[in-house]
């Protein structure tokens, strides 16, 4: 009996009681609880911990577009009374308050300090994020749905970036093209110029339906099942800056292609529209639930056949499952619709989006990628006496009076210009007596079509100095590995895929690289403190016949020895390659720690890797 108060405990049954849980107890709760909150998730629940859920219903993200021809007039004498935090903020970047208000106000740039954290992510729903460092400068994302342009389109992008953006543009591996440092006070001329050139910003960022994705050659190549762009386009004219899909848990990503080489990745996309045939009718079989970022997924197949024109009705249906649940919106980091798959099963999905359509279309396994192409070189187009010509472009790095000369140059023959997942582009109807002549031009204007074929298959996402998220210069590095490969090789290695990332967002796509590189910070710091750069290094992935999410082998390999790490990879699979294989096939036979020997030499830092992550990072 306790003798303090006679209740009857014994002491050490009090101390148990007043014990602290453990910390697998704590994890154990906190997963309980997570659950629960899920399961029961109501809207109530959405905005009481969504951020991003909140902003949305205080003022939708599409309505900051009005606003912007005010904002951009607004200078450091607009902010009011109860702006004092801004305004000292600003007067401490640009100086004294008076020459701020003298140099700002005159020519509206200090608009930028005065919008609201909350208006700067409503931005995102018209393409634009912060360039790094944040002082207002932004990167603009113009969506091409399957890459497609016309030469004035094109000739409309070369102008702008000559403009407005240093004439520096980028070509994205979802077929869209990137200016920087645009202003928010150029915002206004150069959405009314896209605009009236059948081009838009809308939805290219936030959560939206993201520039919708094809085989860059769709409706001129021989090989296509069918021309799909009729479906593309219907596609874009809907979901392009529809409120109701642009209002999704999170970013989705869409690809339409009936290439037979599937060359279009639809391995890692949220919905895949894969062209088949059934008894001599063109339809797609779906896949859905693919996505890479840092916890990626390889689609799933619903195994159903639907006819053309029933395509964007299915798609709608599996949008609504998904965005009018409010459990996938519970998390950001869980609110990709690959984690409703992993939920939900393909089985049951496919029955849900049957029920909703009103009908069943029987069972039809997605067909397999035959053979593989990356549109480089000169072929012939289904169109007579017309051929298409793929140039690589090394780092995916344009200018604007490149595009303008393009543009020029397409023009004089009635061509078009398209960008591919690759960060290349292609030249369509060149009239096949003019290939050599377009050929030669092309290589003037700067992108000759005889290089080692590495520099049309590598891959760098924008990377330091520009982005904000990564913590390495991607474009350097690829340019780095890549030249000195080929100088050390030579056209043995003209089929390898080397692409970096300089952050888990994988806009390079690095999980799927024979060669993938991933920036990251080593623990140890340079001689003045400042952080160093690292890459992990990633093998074994792949798309096609055989889709498999790559794996971290070797982690914070120093910057400086990255190069000399893959040529030594490269190095023992050119000397013990089986017959016909190729360099993720000899990955993936050799084990983890014989691979981490090869490349690492007689270092030791390099380590395998551990653990997998199961969120998801924004963007």
């Amino acid at each position: 009996m306790c003798e303090i108060c006679g209740c009857g405990l014994t002491e050490d049954a009090e101390s148990a009681e007043l014990k602290s849980p453990t910390r697998e107890e704590l994890m154990a709760q906190r997963k309980a609880d997570a659950v629960r909150d899920y399961e029961s998730a109501d809207w109530q629940r959405v905005l009481k911990r969504n951020v991003v859920e909140r902003l949305k219903r205080e003022k939708f993200p599409t309505e900051i577009r009005a606003e912007i021809p005010e904002l951009a007039k607004l200078g450091f004498e607009a902010v009011n009374e109860g702006d004092a935090l801004k305004r000292a903020l600003l007067a401490r970047r640009m100086g004294t308050a008076a020459s701020a208000a003298a140099t700002e106000a005159a020519a509206g740039r200090a608009a930028y300090e005065v919008i609201s954290e909350e208006d700067i992510v409503r931005l995102q729903w018209w393409g634009l994020y912060h360039d790094k460092p944040r002082v207002g400068y932004f990167m603009m994302r113009i969506k091409i749905p399957g890459g497609i342009l016309n030469a004035q389109q094109l000739r409309t992008i070369g102008g702008l970036s000559a403009k407005f953006g240093r004439n520096y543009a980028e070509l994205a591996t979802r077929q869209n093209v990137q200016l920087h440092w645009i202003r928010l006070d150029d915002f206004d001329e150069i959405f009314q110029t896209l605009e009236s050139n059948g081009l838009t910003t809308a939805g290219a960022c936030g959560d939206t339906v993201r520039n919708i994705t094809s085989c860059p050659v769709a409706g001129i190549a021989s090989e296509e099942l069918f021309d799909v762009t009729p479906v593309l386009r219907e596609f874009a004219e809907f979901f392009y800056g529809n409120r109701e899909y642009s209002d999704l848990p999170r970013k989705h990503k869409i690809t339409i292609s009936a290439d037979p080489t599937q060359c279009n990745a639809p391995d890692f996309h949220c919905i895949a529209l894969v062209g088949a045939m059934r008894d001599g009718a063109p339809g797609f079989a779906f896949r859905v639930g693919g996505g890479l970022s840092s916890a990626p997924r390889i689609a799933r197949d619903l195994r159903m056949f639907v006819p053309i024109a029933d395509a964007l009705a299915v798609t709608r249906a599996i949008l609504d499952i998904w965005r009018e649940e409010p459990r996938y919106r519970l998390s950001r980091v869980k609110a990709r619709i690959k984690f409703m798959v992993d939920e939900l099963g393909p089985e049951k999905l496919r029955a849900m989006v049957v029920e909703r359509v009103g009908k069943d279309y029987g069972d039809f396994p997605a067909p397999e990628p035959e053979g593989e192409a990356v549109h480089l070189g000169i072929k012939a187009q289904r169109q007579a006496g017309k051929s298409y010509i793929g140039f690589p472009v090394h780092q995916g790095l344009v200018n604007g009076q490149q595009m303008l000369q393009l543009a020029d140059l397409s023009e004089s023959y009635g061509g078009g210009f398209r960008v591919t997942r690759q960060q290349n582009f292609v030249l369509s109807d060149v009239p096949s007596d003019r290939v050599e002549e377009v050929i030669a031009a092309v290589t003037r204007i700067g992108f000759p079509i005889d290089v080692n074929g590495i520099r049309g298959l590598g891959i760098g996402c924008t990377g330091q100095p520009l982005c904000n998220f990564a913590v390495a210069s991607t474009k350097s590095r690829l340019d780095e590995v890549v030249t000195h490969l080929e100088t050390v090789f030579g056209n043995d290695v003209q089929d390898l895929r080397v692409q970096v990332d300089g952050c888990p967002h994988a806009c390079a796509q690095h999980w799927v690289a024979d060669i993938g590189l991933q920036g990251t910070t080593p623990r140890e710091r340079g001689a003045a403190g400042e952080k160093l750069e690292a890459y992990e290094i990633y093998l074994r992935g792949g798309v096609g016949k055989d889709p498999q999410i790559g794996k971290a082998i070797l982690r914070r390999v120093p910057a400086e020895k990255v190069a000399t790490y893959v040529e030594r990879l490269v190095r023992d699979y050119l000397e013990k390659r089986q017959p016909g294989e190729r360099f993720n096939q000899y990955t993936r036979r050799v084990d983890d720690a014989t691979l981490i020997a090869v490349a690492s030499g007689d270092d030791a830092a390099a380590t395998v890797a551990a653990g997998d992550t199961e969120g998801e990072a924004e963007p």
